[in-house]
């Protein structure tokens, strides 16, 4: 099958009639989401302290609904029977790890110190984003922009693996040991492995297993042909469904403190719009460089600009308190991360017309999401 294209990237005139509304117009619906979400958070008195009082490994749990909703669709599209194909790339591989665990936390603590000296409580808030490595959206932005599904879910299963016993350990080294090098300011953050581990087996273990039940039984019943001209063109729409839902709830239960602290969310934003731009456009580059094909140069870029915010708003909740600054920082992360990477969207798309001119990833356009 070959690769649906994404709305975003202005499809020919036959092609787009094709797309849904939802798909057409997507950039408008995510800032609608975003503007209904503060809307609600301020005018509905006791939302946000609703939305909050049960909770998923630290998530509230309509949040975590809402993910689940986003990543089964994305995840039932993989092709999991190629995933040998995608393991023995060593050049993908040893560079997401890289730009994951080595990169992007020395990227995030050396902007943090730059933008939020003078304020340790974000300061550390944004570090402990910096750690916590994306299992959930990146999948979203990547299937927008075309990338490779099967190596998107293969790099985020073994970053997740990798996040359950290196977390906490580099939680030491960039909030207590290098600072104590540099002669800077320390944070202390404990954190337990099963808390990482518990929320990777239910945000990232979940969909997964039932994405590859849906093809395993689905395609034995019906064939793949019927799978995926059929029933995966059923199920995309679900998954932007649940980002819209899940955009709606994070803007709602943070939207009172987005709106009475206006601008230290604006200081937060601007590192973590810088760390979003160079974590994407030098991942991606690296990918161009190694002369990986563009599907697989956008998930590189896209895994390693992405970060898993239920876990760091879960640590800085559960070590500084639901209040604290180190929290605040962690709820900005999501809000900026979705407008930044819907935007770096449209970006990888103009890169994939701009530096590789024979892809044929616009070809089919409505194969598993516009032909409905």
């Amino acid at each position: 099958m070959t690769k649906s294209a994404p709305s975003l990237s202005a499809p020919p005139a036959p092609v787009r009639a094709r797309l849904s509304v939802l798909d057409r117009y997507l950039p408008l619906w995510i800032g609608a989401a975003m503007v209904t979400g503060l809307v609600l958070g301020r005018g509905v008195p006791g939302l946000n302290r609703a939305l909050d009082h049960v909770q998923v490994a630290g998530t509230s749990l309509p949040i975590a609904i809402g993910l689940l909703i986003m990543m089964y669709p994305v995840l039932a599209k993989v092709r999991y029977g190629e995933m040998n194909r995608v393991a023995t790339d060593r050049r993908l591989l040893v560079s997401s790890l890289v730009f994951n665990w080595v990169v992007g936390p020395a990227v995030m603590f050396a902007l943090a110190w730059i933008f939020l000296g003078d304020l340790p409580a974000y300061r550390t808030g944004l570090i402990l984003v910096g750690l916590a490595r994306c299992i959930a959206m990146v999948l979203i932005w990547n299937d927008l922009a075309c990338g490779d599904d099967t190596a998107a879910a293969m790099l985020v299963a073994i970053n997740s693996l990798f996040q359950i016993v290196a977390y906490a350990g580099l939680g030491y080294f960039y909030l207590e040991l290098l600072p104590r090098w540099l002669g800077l300011s320390t944070s202390a953050v404990q954190v337990s492995m099963w808390s990482i581990a518990r929320s990777v087996l239910i945000f990232l273990g979940i969909p997964l297993v039932l994405g590859y039940l849906t093809r395993l039984v689905g395609e034995r019943r019906r064939g793949r042909a019927w799978y995926e001209g059929t029933l995966l063109p059923r199920l995309g729409p679900f998954a932007l469904y649940g980002l819209l839902f899940t955009i709606v709830l994070l803007f709602a239960l943070q939207g009172d403190a987005i709106t009475h602290q206006p601008l230290d969310v604006a200081r937060i934003a601007l590192p973590l719009l810088c760390y979003f731009a160079i974590m994407w456009s030098s991942s991606f580059a690296w990918g161009t460089w190694l002369r990986l094909p563009y599907a697989r140069s956008a998930t590189l870029a896209f895994t390693a600009a992405g970060n898993n915010f239920e876990l760091a708003i879960a640590v800085a909740i559960g070590t500084f308190g639901v209040t604290s600054g180190q929290a605040l920082a962690g709820v900005v992360g999501p809000l900026i991360e979705v407008p930044a990477l819907v935007g770096l969207v449209y970006v990888a798309l103009w890169a994939r017309r701009r530096f590789y001119p024979g892809d044929e990833s616009d070809r089919d356009m409505a194969d598993t999401r516009g032909g409905r």
